[in-house]
C-alpha cells in the first residue's frame, strides 16, 4: 500500500509541475511488447532483449520491466498526442 501511495504522490507532483504523466497496466505493457497481455515475465524479458537488440536479457528484472514500460510508451504516446490534438482542435 505504501508503494502505491508514494507513486500517487509522485505522479501528482509531476503533473502539477507540468510534466506529462502516463500510466499503463501490466497487461497493456505485455501486449505492447510481447503481443499478448497474458505474457509471462520471461516472455516479456526476451522480447525486450530482442526489440532492443541486446545480447542478453536485461538484469535485474526491474531493468527489463522499466525497458518494457518505455517501449510501451514509445508505441502508445504518438497516438495519444494525435488524439489530444484532435480533441483540442475540435473544441476551438
Amino acid at each position: 500500500m505504501s508503494v502505491g501511495q508514494a507513486s500517487g504522490v509522485i505522479l501528482a507532483v509531476a503533473s502539477n509541475a507540468g510534466c506529462r504523466v502516463a500510466q499503463y497496466t501490466p497487461s497493456q505493457v505485455k501486449d505492447s511488447v510481447a503481443g499478448w497481455g497474458g505474457a509471462d515475465k520471461a516472455q516479456v524479458q526476451k522480447m525486450v532483449q530482442h526489440r532492443l537488440g541486446l545480447s542478453t536479457v536485461p538484469k535485474p528484472a526491474d531493468a527489463a520491466d522499466a525497458a518494457a514500460i518505455a517501449l510501451c510508451h514509445a508505441s502508445v504516446a504518438p497516438f495519444v498526442d494525435r488524439r489530444e490534438a484532435a480533441v483540442a482542435k475540435a473544441t476551438r
